[in-house]
């Protein structure tokens, strides 16, 4: 049979076997609570990013939505616009016409008024011989 001694050193051995692993069981859950806290600020900074993220594209939204109302006030704006030119270019237009029609009377008055001058400068150039001679003639000078 055993003896009481080998009872207690048994016992010893198994209350030494029980604290290592209480010891064990220690460090397993202060090393759980570590990453738990890890993982829970891991978490914290997802969650940080996202709503930055949300933050972003309702912010993007609405420059969207501003952007795509100022696009379409602008359009108006040209639509009208062009129908302000189109309505002024159809009142204009006969009035352009008839300053076009006198510009070209105009350079055809003035290209007649040119070629007289130079017809009536010949003829007095051509005539100035004569006219010198007879002027010399009747005053009777040599």
């Amino acid at each position: 049979m055993t003896s009481n001694d080998d009872i207690f050193r048994a016992l010893g051995r198994a209350e030494g076997r029980l604290t290592g692993i209480e010891d064990n069981v220690a460090l397993l859950r202060k090393e759980v609570s570590d990453e738990k806290a890890n993982a829970h600020n891991s978490r914290a900074v997802i969650h940080q990013r996202l709503d930055e993220q949300a933050r972003q594209i309702a912010h993007l939204d609405t420059r969207v939505a501003i952007s795509g109302g100022a696009d379409a006030q602008i359009r108006e704006e040209i639509k009208s616009l062009k129908e302000t030119v189109e309505k002024n270019k159809e009142a204009v237009g006969p009035a352009l016409e008839e300053w076009k029609l006198m510009k070209s009377i105009g350079y055809g008055i003035s290209g007649l008024i040119a070629f007289a001058g130079l017809t009536i400068g010949g003829m007095i150039a051509y005539a100035s011989d004569g006219a010198v001679a007879a002027l010399r003639h009747w005053l009777k000078i040599n």
